[in-house]
């Protein structure tokens, strides 16, 4: 999959510049479709690379004027406009370049090479699915040999790097800022965005990124700082403590880095200084920007950061001020407190009370002074923490002495190597004479020599890339102009065509009007007879030179590999051939009209980068009807979408151990599913013989669905159903399928031996006739017509044999999405469909007659589908199963009243002497 990162240049006046996107092509219309981001799901827009051809700049001329945007090309299409992209390295624009014109010359060749019905899409198939795609090869190209090998020759052997491919969709979009997209806005945000940090987290990791890592090093405090600390420690402590012996002598105010003085922090100018000769991992933001905007920036920095560090301090005192007060209250208000108690104790209180109240107090005493003890250890233990923390600082300052003493070593040996050089070229030179001038002159022609060669490979490969592209341009000019004289000749022999027929029907109707012959030897019979030969012959694959300029229309079989036109009966091959004629038409306005085609091609591109997902929008599109490109792909995420819950339960290779049971087990279902593999599609070319590769994938499926669900096993219908789904879909997804269909949209006991689902979804069916249709409900009542012998075939095989294939599928795109309700849909539309021609009929006979073939009229699928989701609106499940509900309990209480008069007959017939004689053939032989 060709995909990844490239910069578009958009934009008007001073907003223009590049913008990353992510580019993904589309091998099905030869698109270049390129997002906001990897995982977008509307395309901002696409680049048509079938008709577009490719450049980009000289090297030198590039490089000169841009930089790094040697790495731009163009896409030039035909209506003139012109889009430039650029790749990260030229390497990436390389092997861009390259995928594309290797998939436009795939793409062109391959509408060159479509020799099949044009009814199918001309593009690469996008399924590789079912039997119907093993009909519709995706890549025949009919190449020329010398091209081809001109072609490998000027081709440049690139790789791409991570930003190119399905892992680049992992990796964050790469960032260029330039002076063009740059604004203060961006500045102010930067801005904000780091002071939201900082305010973040706590003391000890609190880093604004103005400043560096040493900084926050540098804050280790020196042995002066430290007395200056432990002084100012003290005093607080005095203060705190009062005239109460009983308080903790601990300070209320612990060590804190923050209360350093800020003496010991490194000057923000110095950091910065220092910062810039640092690797790229520890360098300042502040050099992200330049010029100008570096200045501002560290202005606005240094402001900041010193009013920052003034609010802090002001903060850190007014705590320790409040602190102060409180511990001050607290002391007046306990010796207030010990002198209001001791004067009311020594009224009238006797004395061994107060020797055990001053027992207490040496107790609390003793409590204190041990408290005491225990302070004055932990001020012991961190003293020895501060002890060792300014060790560390020397050791850290001793550190950096001997780093500065080895750089300034490392200066004098540069500064000794330099003179040394300079005392050699002074010898060279004394004894050279004027050969130094000319060891130099050498020397700038070698660079100048370098850089020639440089420029000389980058036109190597611009030359090859161009005459690249003019052999491509060429050959596909040639190619077009090739196609354009075969359509011409196929113009012209379907003209000539056209001319004879109608001269032979001017002569037909002439003959009709006045006679001019008795009616044996009439030029009528003979004009006739010839006009029904040119017309029941089929296009067949006998003569493929003729294969652009046939003047015949209807192909053997249609893209569904259905026969279009019987073999045996001459009526009704004419009557099947007048149908696909007219299908034809249908198929020809309709591809006229490309919207749908269109919304199908923008939401396939949609969902390239997220997964499809059941909404309105696909609703509406599988209503229309899917292409046939993408039905493989549409029905397998359908199937999957009502199977699911079925899939997680099982195991993996759960229908190859099916079929393994199957085929090593005798089945009580296998001999009827053999007696019925070749009555299943006798007039579909995949299903036709034995041999045929639809026979044994319908065979496996029904056998593993005979193990899987023995309460069915196999029912004459299942076979039908599983013909349709491997048509598009593979075995074990055809099998899901027919999981789908019988136990999850059907109801149970539909394909059961009593069909009861079967009966419940005619009574059913009945009712809705006539609410939706009643004039035809009650034409058919009066007639006594039961409609319900033909419409049970539709319902048992979702239609198939009962329509013309257009429609079928189509009814299979909404089945399969939708479920059952469909069914009811498109058999109440075809009535609809036909509801006039029907009530002209006025007896039982023809009514029964006309509706037993009236379906394999209607041609008109966009018309159908407008009556099933349009005309018979509304159309709620809920009253489905409402009356499904109804009826099953009735047709339960017949059958139970069958098969009791049927035992009643039984036990009636064993006692009777007279009747023991009156016996069936099936008793007989049991």
């Amino acid at each position: 999959k060709l995909c990844g990162y490239l910069q578009k240049l958009s934009g008007k006046g001073p907003l223009r510049g590049f913008r990353s996107r992510w580019f993904v092509f589309d091998p099905r219309r030869c698109y270049l479709y390129y997002f906001k981001g990897p995982q977008e799901a509307l395309p901002l827009g696409h680049l048509d690379i079938a008709s577009a051809c490719f450049s980009y700049h000289q090297p030198e001329a590039a490089a000169a004027a841009a930089g790094d945007e040697a790495a731009a090309f163009e896409v030039h299409s035909p209506n003139g406009a012109v889009a430039v992209l650029k790749a990260a390295t030229r390497q990436d624009m390389t092997y861009w370049l390259q995928e594309l014109q290797q998939k436009r010359w795939e793409y062109c060749n391959n509408l060159d090479a479509a020799k099949r019905d044009s009814r199918t899409s001309p593009t690469p198939s996008d399924f590789s699915k079912g039997l119907v795609a093993k009909d519709n090869p995706g890549t025949i190209l009919s190449q020329n040999a010398s091209a081809e090998r001109a072609r490998n020759i000027l081709a440049v052997e690139t790789s791409p790097t991570d930003l190119v491919g399905e892992q680049a969709a992992s990796q964050p979009a790469p960032v260029q800022p330039s002076a063009i997209n740059f604004s203060l806005k961006q500045w102010s945000t930067e801005i904000k965005n780091s002071m939201s940090s900082l305010r973040k987290g706590n003391n000890e990791n609190r880093k604004s990124i103005f400043y560096t890592t040493e900084e926050w090093e540098l804050l280790d405090p020196t042995p002066k700082d430290l007395e200056d600390s432990m002084a100012l420690e003290e005093k607080r402590k005095h203060l705190g403590e009062g005239s109460k012996g009983r308080r903790l002598t601990s300070s209320a105010f612990p060590f804190d880095f923050g209360r350093i003085p800020h003496k010991t922090r490194r000057p923000l100018k110095d950091m910065i200084g220092s910062s810039k000769n640092r690797n790229s991992s520890e360098s300042s933001p502040t050099e992200w920007y330049s010029g100008n905007g570096n200045k501002l920036v560290s202005e606005l920095q240094l402001k900041y950061q010193s009013q920052q560090e003034e609010l802090e301090k002001l903060k850190k005192d007014l705590l320790s001020q409040k602190e102060l007060v409180r511990l001050l209250q607290q002391t007046v208000r306990s010796s207030q407190y010990d002198k209001y108690f001791a004067s009311r104790l020594c009224e009238g209180v006797p004395k061994d009370k107060l020797e055990l109240l001053h027992q207490k107090d040496d107790q609390i005493l003793g409590l204190n002074n041990q408290l005491e003890k225990l302070n004055l250890e932990k001020d012991s233990l961190q003293q020895e923490v501060k002890n060792l923390k300014c060790k560390v600082g020397e050791l850290n300052e001793q550190l950096g002495m001997l780093m500065e003493t080895i750089q300034a070593k490392d200066e004098v040996i540069m500064k000794l190597s330099r003179q040394l050089s300079e005392c050699e070229g002074n010898t060279s030179s004394q004894s050279g004479g004027v050969n130094s001038s000319v060891v130099t002159c050498t020397n700038k022609e070698l660079q100048e020599l370098d850089r020639l060669k440089d420029n000389l490979q980058g036109y190597k490969t611009q030359n090859k890339f161009l005459n690249k592209e003019i052999l491509e341009l060429s050959a596909l000019r040639r190619n077009a102009e090739a196609r354009e004289r075969e359509w011409q000749a196929k113009y012209i022999s379907l003209e000539a065509k056209l001319c004879q027929i109608e001269s032979k029907y001017l002569i037909l109707l002439q003959e009709m009007k006045t006679p001019v012959c008795s009616e044996e030897q009439s030029p009528a019979r003979e004009v006739i007879t010839q006009l029904l030969e040119d017309a029941l012959k089929a296009e067949t694959s006998e003569q493929p030179e003729q294969a652009f300029f046939k003047p015949h229309l209807v192909s053997e079989y249609d893209i569904y590999g259905f026969q279009t036109v019987p073999e045996d009966d001459d009526e009704e091959k004419l009557v099947a051939k007048s149908r696909a004629l007219d299908l034809r038409s249908l198929s020809l306005s309709e591809n006229r009209e490309i919207s749908t085609g269109v919304k199908w091609e923008n939401y396939l591109a949609s969902t390239m980068n997220r997964e499809m997902m059941r909404c309105v929008e696909l609703k509406n599109l599988i209503r229309s009807g899917i292409p046939h490109e993408h039905r493989s792909k549409m029905w397998k995420w359908c199937v999957n979408l009502h199977v699911k819950k079925f899939k997680d339960s099982t195991v993996p290779g759960y229908f190859q151990t099916l079929l393994q049971n199957a085929l090593e087990k005798q089945n009580p279902a296998s001999k009827q599913i053999e007696l019925d593999l070749l009555r299943t599609l006798p007039n579909n070319k995949h299903y036709s013989s034995p041999t045929s590769e639809g026979i044994q994938k319908l065979r496996n499926v029904l056998l593993a669905f005979s193990w899987r669900n023995p309460d069915i096993g196999y029912c004459q219908g299942l076979n039908r159903l599983v013909a349709i789904a491997l048509l598009y879909l593979e075995q074990e997804d055809a099998f899901w399928c027919l999981v789908t269909i019988v136990e999850v949209f059907m109801p149970r006991d539909y394909y059961t031996k009593t069909l009861l689902g079967s009966q419940v979804d005619q009574r059913v069916f009945k009712d809705l006739m006539s609410e939706k249709l009643p004039r035809l409900h009650a034409h058919f009542e009066q007639y006594k017509v039961d409609y319900t012998l033909i419409t049970f075939n539709w319902f048992l095989v979702v239609f198939v044999d009962s329509v013309v294939s257009d429609i079928l599928f189509k009814i299979w795109d909404s089945f399969l999405y939708e479920g059952p309700k469909v069914i009811f849909r498109f058999a109440l539309a075809l009535f609809k469909y036909k509801e006039e021609e029907i009530l002209k009929l006025q007896d039982s006979m023809s009514i029964f007659k006309y509706l037993r073939y009236f379906t394999r009229t209607i041609l008109d699928a966009r018309k159908l589908t407008g009556i099933a989701f349009g005309d018979l609106n509304p159309f709620p499940l809920r009253q489905i199963r409402n009356r499904r509900t109804y009826h099953l309990e009735k047709v339960r209480l017949e059958l139970t009243e069958l098969e009791a008069i049927r035992e009643d007959f039984l036990r009636e017939r064993d006692t009777c002497v007279e009747k023991r004689d009156l016996i069936s053939d099936d008793e007989e032989d049991s």
